[in-house]
């Protein structure tokens, strides 16, 4: 039996009991329906324009445990017409739900069983999908992985292999790596397993393009292979389905780093575009100011920072005119003046009105600063180091603060 075959089984068993029949996946997403019959609501009709609905309706399901159910039984929700839900399933494991509906919810024996028996058969043709998308999936991911090897030679062969594969034409031309990174520290098979699947949500965001995914415990990335570079609405749309599927699945609170590398044009650059992705997920990971999703070419000094290793790093933070100045100020009152002072490109009106001070205190605490440090502020190597010097203190916080202990 073909995976064609899943709309011969809703079709079949619609036309037996003159009722329309859909099958959900397991998150109740539209994988096909039959005809109507009359008997449609509006929950079954938005379903069909959409292929899904919205939590409101798919909430109460799962609180009901329908995903725990191993036999048909009926819901009932309020301004929804009463449901027989026949969860499909396939060696135990739950592939998606078989429903029929009926105003009155008078479902008899024979199509429940009849019900069951479509679930069944439905089960097995999914099972199969199942595992040639997991094959597929594998074969796609082992791919991506040898494109962003060290090896030139692995890369060349992932290069051909992704051709043979034929998943996208000549006429996509474009390459772009968006990373994604876990925040929290739990890493159990559980949490793995909703985060592959947040990230295939992702992947379902990309309609007229191509995305392809790897994904591993804590880490994943995309590559999105497009006729032009990734409109910044498209990455943010990925990003905010990822985020929202995880949360559905996890924790309401969870949060997701993301970097976006920039966009190549030749395959064999890949590598380059993975890197500066990876590298913006981290920025992300580590500097408030970055935001959940961060993108490589605004990151400013902290795209040069970042490619430190991070023992290095830490290893040379603090600068000795950063040190002195850390050492003085108990309270970081110049630190955070200086900060200030270069985000605002050392214009002193801006600064002095960012930090709610007169401009007289402003020159006050920039003149104490240069006698700290020994460096000038009208010298443009004492402004490079202590700007620098401030980048890397903040970056080793940070750092420091994802290696402690939670």
């Amino acid at each position: 039996m073909s995976d064609a075959d899943l709309q011969s089984i809703v079709d079949g068993l619609a036309e037996r009991l003159h009722r329309s029949v859909a099958i959900d996946d397991p998150s109740i997403r539209l994988i096909a329906a039959s005809r109507h019959f009359g008997d449609e609501d509006a929950v079954r009709i938005r379903s069909v324009l959409d292929r899904s609905i919205e939590p409101a309706i798919t909430e109460p399901l799962f609180a009901a445990g329908i995903a725990r159910w191993t036999t048909p039984g009926v819901v009932e929700l309020d301004d929804v017409l009463p449901r027989l839900c026949a969860p499909v399933r396939c060696d135990g494991m739950l592939l998606g739900y078989l429903w029929l509906i009926d105003p009155d919810g008078a479902f008899t024996e024979s199509e429940i069983a009849a019900a069951a028996d479509a679930a069944a058969t439905a089960g097995t043709v999914l099972y199969r999908r199942l595992l040639l998308h997991e094959r597929s999936k594998a074969r796609q991911e082992a791919i991506l992985r040898e494109l962003v090897s060290p090896d030139a030679a692995v890369r060349a062969q992932a290069i051909e292999d992704l051709h043979a594969e034929q998943l996208f034409g000549d006429d996509f031309g474009h390459f772009t790596v968006l990373a994604v990174q876990r925040r929290e520290a739990d890493r159990d098979a559980a949490h793995q397993v909703a985060f592959e699947a947040a990230l295939e949500e992702g992947v379902r965001a990309v309609t007229d393009d191509v995305a392809l995914m790897v994904a591993n415990r804590a880490r994943g990335w995309f590559l999105l292979v497009q006729r032009q570079p990734p409109a910044r609405a498209l990455v943010d749309t990925i990003a905010e389905r990822v985020t929202a599927r995880l949360r559905r699945l996890t924790d309401p609170a969870a949060r997701l780093a993301f970097g976006l590398g920039n966009s190549v044009t030749d395959l064999r650059s890949v590598g380059v575009s993975y890197e500066h992705a990876t590298l913006a997920a981290r920025a992300a990971l580590l500097l408030p100011g970055a935001g959940d999703l961060a993108r490589w070419g605004e990151l400013g000094p902290y795209e040069l920072l970042l490619k430190l290793p991070p023992d290095d790093l830490l290893n040379t933070a603090l600068t000795p005119a950063v040190a002195s100045l850390e050492q003085a100020d108990n309270h970081a009152v110049l630190i955070d003046t200086l900060m200030t002072f270069f985000d605002h490109a050392g214009n002193i009106q801006r600064t002095a009105d960012s930090l709610t001070i007169h401009r007289a205190t402003l020159y006050q605490r920039l003149r104490r600063i240069e006698q700290i440090t020994g460096c000038g502020l009208d010298n443009g190597d004492d402004r490079l180091v202590l700007h620098l010097g401030l980048k890397l203190r903040t970056l080793a916080a940070a750092y420091r603060d994802q290696a402690r202990p939670r």
